[in-house]
């Protein structure tokens, strides 16, 4: 898995029952249905930029990236947003994945 930022990594630390629970949780969800790693992440890459989250954008787009999504789908998926959240709110989850490509390209 990519690089965890360190604020979520110190509150597991201080909060670690809080962490296990949420981890818990969204283990079952993942396995109450059929979705694969890749398109779990896109999904939630969509949802993360549909309610304005930029750290979960830019975890969720790593995430996609790690299971095998490429650039391109990622950027297909961030497209899609434009008909339901308009073009402001897709542009600035576009440049929120960008950060991530970037990033990735540097490394």
């Amino acid at each position: 898995m990519g690089k965890i930022p360190g604020f979520y990594t110190r509150f597991l630390e201080a909060y670690p029952a809080v962490g296990e629970a949420y981890t818990s949780l969204g283990s079952a969800c993942k396995e109450a249905g059929p979705l694969d790693d890749r398109t779990t992440e896109l999904v939630k890459l969509g949802i993360s930029i549909g309610a304005g989250m930029s750290g979960a954008t830019h975890s969720h787009t790593r995430k996609a990236l790690e299971a095998g999504a490429t650039r391109d789908e990622i950027v297909h998926a961030v497209l899609m947003a434009t008909t339901t959240i308009g073009f402001p709110n897709m542009m600035r989850g576009l440049a929120w994945v960008q950060d991530v490509f970037e990033a990735e390209a540097a490394h």
